[in-house]
């Protein structure tokens, strides 16, 4: 097995080191870490906005750039926690608790430096993970029949919606509107119309990256446009000489890295957790072991590089579940999957033994690209520093411009911008009233497929539902979709009876999100 998975893995460099697939891969990289860097913009946003570039390119240069935006994404994210104090994007929010207080302390490049080494280090393995289970995972999905494809589909709903920020009610609700969004158009059994309202455009169904567009270009660019108060940048002067940490840190570093690694690659095996969730786990995890935790949020080393760690080997793992079952974790690796789909190719079980150039290029550009991105992070700090300033009032109508090109050049059809401004004005009302749109997309690209599973399991069992127990794979993922849903329930009935402390107080304790004082936190969606 060991032998097969490095022949296979130098193929996939063959692949990767072509002169455009490693031009695009670098292009991914780049303009992800510069995203990353920029306050209020994010990889979602970002792929979102890109996508139409993807038509007229290769499946295989296509998705290495995509996925270099998502991975660069975060180590430009870093950049802006720990010298600014503000989360951009949310895998982020935890690392603020103790990157910013070292910036202050005067060791904010320090903490910048040994971000760079964590960050690599959790990359590392979640790419070696991919390597080895994801083979092992396609031979045990090849076994599954519709019942078993529908109940890890469920699964992966469930877990995108209830895991996801803010409450579990409103993201099963944006789970709920993505299914349906995803059976506007034309049913392929029956040749009915369902949801067009008489449109012949929409017989084709909604487009994802109108949805994409509209719920994280438009939306985001109304939800942010009135935040024109300028960036503190006091702290953001950090000299290359000024990432070298000394061996004492590298020593304080080392096992909490190492831990947040194992916690995030964890994380990553569980459909709907995500990049944001490893982090905080992370977090908590590293503060339960240490031997002063009521040091942490005063600057203390463990606190930035374990959960920074933990993010980029969870974003690394998230792959996993995505090329080799079909089921994305999060709405990023939903807007990869489409883009695959975009393609006409269909990532699942069959997706490594037909399309081998696409999963192993893409497994051997996760190491390039990280390379790349050290490369990049190390001597251009004071660059990257610089961007921190730029102000929103220069930011957002040039991303606008870029959204309105992107949706009319896909088709050159005026209905999808018309689309793209609905379904923004959208997306603003619902980030308004809490609901993330985030796990619209899951639903959105997950529906069609489940629908098709669930009317095969039901043609096959002559419409008996209990073949979603009787089997036993089936039975599994219905079990832990009740146990998920059991959870939550419980959760949220704890949380509304405090436990009282011994004085007859009531514990009420902030959590840990609430104990950040960022200068400025824009609305982004989640991750």
């Amino acid at each position: 097995m060991i032998h097969t998975a490095i022949t296979d893995l130098l193929y996939g460099f063959t692949v990767a080191l072509e002169p455009h697939n490693l031009m695009w891969c670098f292009v991914g990289v780049l303009v992800g870490n510069m995203v990353g860097v920029l306050p209020g913009m994010g990889p979602l946003a970002t792929i979102s906005i890109l996508l139409p570039l993807t038509f007229g390119m290769k499946a295989v240069p296509a998705i290495l750039m995509l996925a270099g935006i998502l991975y660069g994404g975060q180590y430009g994210g870093a950049i802006c926690s720990i010298l600014l104090n503000l989360p951009c994007h949310p895998p982020h929010a935890v690392t603020c608790l103790d990157g910013f207080p070292m910036t202050k302390q005067g060791r904010g490049g320090v903490a910048l430096g040994v971000t760079v080494i964590a960050s690599f280090i959790g990359a590392s393995w979640g790419i070696t993970e991919m390597i080895f289970l994801s083979p092992l995972l396609v031979k045990a999905a090849l076994q599954f029949g519709p019942a078993e494809v529908c109940s890890l589909m469920l699964l992966g709903l469930l877990a995108g919606s209830t895991l996801a920020r803010g409450s579990p009610l409103k993201g099963v609700a944006m789970t709920l509107i993505g299914l349906f969004l995803g059976s506007v158009g034309t049913d392929l059994e029956t040749g009915s119309e369902r949801f067009t309202f008489g449109m012949t455009e929409l017989d084709d169904g909604i487009e994802l990256i109108a949805l994409a567009l509209g719920l994280f270009g438009i939306a985001e660019f109304m939800s942010s446009v009135n935040q024109v108060a300028p960036i503190n940048t006091r702290y953001t002067h950090v000299r290359l000489r000024d990432m070298r940490p000394s061996l004492a840190d590298l020593k304080k570093a080392f096992f909490p890295m190492w831990r947040g690694t194992i916690v995030g690659s964890l994380c990553s095996l569980i459909p709907g957790t995500g990049p944001t969730i490893a982090s905080f786990v992370a977090y908590a995890a590293e503060k339960k072991v240490s031997k002063t935790p009521e040091k942490f949020g005063t600057g203390m080393l463990e606190g930035v590089v374990c959960p920074e760690a933990a993010t980029h080997s969870s974003i690394q793992g998230d792959f996993i579940p995505t090329m080799s079952l079909g089921i994305p974790g999060d709405a990023v690796m939903a807007l990869l999957l489409g883009a695959l789909m975009i393609q006409g190719i269909v990532p699942g079980p069959q997706l490594i033994s037909q399309h081998p150039d696409i999963f192993w290029g893409l497994v051997a550009s996760f190491w390039i690209g990280n390379i790349i991105l050290v490369i990049l992070n190390v001597p251009l700090i004071g660059i990257w520093c610089k961007m921190l300033a730029i102000p929103y009032r220069f930011l957002y109508p040039s991303a606008m411009f870029f959204v309105c090109i992107g949706v009319y050049a896909a088709n050159n059809d005026f209905f999808q911008v018309g689309e793209v401004a609905v379904l923004g004005l959208v997306g603003y009302v619902l980030l308004r009233l809490g609901f993330h749109p985030a796990p619209v997309v899951l639903g959105f690209v997950l529906g069609p497929r489940f629908e098709e599973n669930f009317r095969r399991a039901m043609l096959i069992s002559r419409g008996d539902f209990s073949v979603f127990v009787t089997r036993p794979i089936s039975a599994v993922f219905v079990g832990m979709c009740v146990i998920l849903v059991g959870t939550q329930i419980y959760v949220r009935l704890r949380a509304k009876g405090p436990a009282k402390n011994d004085t007859g107080h009531t514990d009420a304790s902030p959590p840990i999100t609430q104990q950040m004082a960022p200068q400025r936190i824009p609305v982004t969606p989640a991750e």
